[in-house]
């Protein structure tokens, strides 16, 4: 069963086509039209401003938090009883550091504060954080898929090989189109495909 949305799409791979066609449009023009740089590395209201220009064509929960409990194979995100606590705490981290907005960024993923698209929202707000701070952005053209899911599913017990990882993908082509895009085009190989299961509330 495909999520409910404003395209009326019921076919679930069909839908995942038109998101990916959509978002990365909505993507590209978010560096076009300098929104990013208008937008403050870290916050949470910048992630929900990614997240609704991304999907707001899309969902009518684009910006807005999961109103729901989710999981992806056996890990469960934040509950929601506990997801806005958690994001407050996740705002007040520190990133001046490489290690920091790494950290930082591994705890937004554990919180995963939409319903769809968390991911991509993420790595656009990570790089915004890394442009900020250390003038640098991930060529995510770099990462291997693979590593980087292993990775990420171990972070919250071990983060080291995911600092690892995208240490060796930085790049200070911060105002790289192309390096943008690239990132984008491969953003959707990163997601994993595994079904979320929801609980309602």
């Amino acid at each position: 069963m495909a999520l409910e949305n404003k395209l009326g799409l019921t076919d679930s791979a069909e839908l995942a086509r038109e998101e990916e066609r959509i978002s990365k449009k909505r993507a590209r023009e978010l560096f076009e039209n300098g929104m990013l740089d208008r937008l403050e590395a870290g916050r949470l209201s910048s992630l929900k401003a990614i997240h609704k220009y991304l999907f707001d064509d899309i969902y009518d929960f684009a910006g807005e938090l999961r109103t729901v409990n989710i999981s992806k194979g056996n890990f469960r995100f934040a509950p929601r009883m506990y997801l806005e606590a958690a994001l407050e705490s996740i705002e007040k981290m520190p990133q001046s550091t490489f290690d920091e907005i790494v950290e930082k960024y591994v705890e937004m993923n554990i919180a995963h504060p939409f319903r769809e698209g968390n991911g991509r929202s993420t790595r656009i707000w990570l790089d915004l954080i890394f442009k900020a701070e250390l003038n640098a952005v991930v060529d995510w053209s770099k990462v291997d898929k693979d590593d980087y899911l292993l990775a990420m599913e171990r972070s919250p017990v071990r983060d080291i090989e995911i600092k690892h990882i995208l240490r060796a993908a930085l790049t200070y082509e911060v105002d790289s189109r192309e390096v943008y895009m690239k990132g984008i085009d491969h953003s959707y190989y990163y997601e994993g495909y595994t079904t979320f299961k929801t609980e309602e509330l």
